[in-house]
């Protein structure tokens, strides 16, 4: 890999890292809103009906997967930021063949190249036979 394309990633991991740190604060800003409340015009901030209590429920665990989500790829850049250092960028760390340029200009982050990364990737209900369930 040449040093322009090395230089073309970490400014895309930088630009990466600025636009989700800016969406983790404003993420977790939601997370820890309060319900309901002043502007609503409701006396307390607790919801009087259980369906509203469940709604608010779901949003807020749909929040807060979507800022640990958000944190994983904060993560995933910065150590691909290390690799570009130590020049191991775009090397499988599983097998050690390069990755694919297709690979990692969808994901600049990734550590696997796709084989290993579809071997790796945990199976879920959906890979299961029908015995198991």
């Amino acid at each position: 890999m040449t040093k322009i394309e090395l230089q073309r990633y970490r400014q895309e991991l930088m630009d990466l890292g600025k636009r989700l740190r800016g969406e983790t604060s404003d993420g977790r800003q939601e997370v820890l809103r309060k319900t309901g409340g002043g502007a609503s015009g409701n006396l307390s901030n607790v919801p009087t009906h259980p369906a509203d209590l469940a709604s608010d429920n779901y949003e807020q665990e749909t929040a807060v997967s979507l800022l640990e989500n958000q944190e994983q790829i904060l993560e995933q850049a910065a150590a691909a930021m290390q690799r570009i250092d130590q020049g191991t960028f775009g090397k499988c760390q599983e097998c050690g063949r390069e990755i694919s340029t297709e690979r990692l200009r969808a994901v600049p982050y990734t550590p696997h190249c796709l084989e290993c990364a579809r071997r790796l990737e945990p199976a879920g209900p959906r890979y299961q036979s029908r015995g198991n369930q």
